[in-house]
């Protein structure tokens, strides 16, 4: 008998992993980008036709579930509330605008080094990396907790806002990066391009969501949830608290990171408006209308929030954020578990009828 089959922690974290919430969320999410291809490979005329229009659009809202997956993960099983996270995807998105403006261009110093892919792709995830290692243990170390580290991960943001948008940052200052043409050899306007790129943010959200649920159901995962409800007695066990915050901080940095690189050469610009801490208290409101602590609801407020905003923008673009902090205040009364929350509900319901 094998020595695994002999550890129960492994196999409930195996049960655990293999959960019906992520096998529907893994098949939702592969069946949606196949239908997609599908229905972007049929005839123009045909009226179930998919445009790239809308599949660039689609592939920025992956972006943005990524993005709220990272938030999600220390927010909802770690109990830290980041209100600076828009910083890492920025970071992220910056490395990417600049290898996407190195391509047929020469550049001096340190950003012609930027012309090479897997430095860029290094840059990535080392960039926002870097700076929630130094951040997080200056905090963590200094055990600011609560409002008090949301208000200084805001300071954080708005610092980085402020110092992009000079000119001698040599990152495009109030404008950004822009007039991207092409990514690995290949026009960023083919329509190749914009499938491989919907693939790629899809596929990045899986593999996020798969590795977010494995820490989760980890001893890793344990602790941290043990720490967000009763962070003394776990100190009091002996655990380092300080350095399971700082490893999922960091996870969770990078993978902001990755959702940031994936959204710019979609979008076509990065610039100083994504450090706004606006932006990051936005992504608080994705996680908390879809249900934090669970993963799939920061996947499903990412969705249905940011298809509301292109929706309501175009129809009433004043009222819009009067619009989401009502539904914030709704939700948050009257649903407090979100989205997901409701949907687990009804699951044990038909359950038990």
């Amino acid at each position: 008998m094998s020595h695994s089959s002999l550890d129960p922690n492994r196999d409930r974290s195996r049960q655990a992993f293999l959960s019906r919430a992520t096998l529907i969320t893994s098949a939702l999410l592969i069946g949606g980008m196949l239908l997609v291809l599908v229905l972007h490979a049929l005839p123009a005329s045909n009226p179930l036709y998919v445009s790239s229009a809308t599949v660039a659009l689609l592939g920025k809202y992956f972006t943005y579930m990524l993005l709220a997956l990272a938030v999600d993960l220390i927010w909802g099983y770690l109990g830290i509330l980041s209100l600076g996270h828009g910083a890492f995807f920025a970071l992220g998105g910056y490395a990417m605008g600049l290898y996407l403006n190195a391509q047929g261009a020469s550049l001096s110093g340190w950003q012609g080094l930027m012309a090479s892919f897997p430095l860029a792709a290094l840059a990535v995830v080392l960039a926002p990396g870097i700076l929630a290692l130094s951040f997080g243990w200056l905090a963590f170390r200094s055990r600011v907790t609560g409002v008090y580290f949301s208000i200084i991960t805001q300071a954080m943001t708005f610092a980085l806002m402020l110092a992009f948008n000079r000119n001698e940052m040599g990152m495009g200052g109030s404008t950004g990066l822009t007039r991207f043409s092409e990514l690995l050899g290949f026009r960023l306007a083919a329509d190749g391009m914009t499938v491989a790129l919907f693939v790629a943010s899809g596929s990045a959200v899986l593999l996020a969501f798969w590795l977010c649920r494995a820490i989760v159901v980890s001893r890793l995962g344990r602790v941290a949830v043990a720490t967000r409800d009763a962070e003394a007695r776990v100190r009091f066990l002996g655990y380092r608290v300080e350095h399971v915050k700082l490893s999922l901080f960091v996870v969770s940095a990078m993978i902001a990171g990755i959702a940031g690189a994936l959204y710019v050469p979609q979008v076509g610009i990065i610039n100083p408006s994504t450090f706004a801490p606006l932006f990051s208290i936005e992504v608080v409101v994705w996680v908390a209308l879809g249900g934090r602590a669970t993963l799939f609801g920061a996947l499903l407020g990412a969705l249905v929030v940011n298809y509301l905003k292109t929706v309501l923008t175009g129809a009433m673009p004043d009222a819009w954020l009067f619009l989401l902090g009502g539904l914030f205040v709704v939700v948050t009364m009257a649903l407090p578990r979100g989205i997901a929350g409701v949907l687990a509900w009804r699951g044990r319901q038909e359950g038990a009828t």
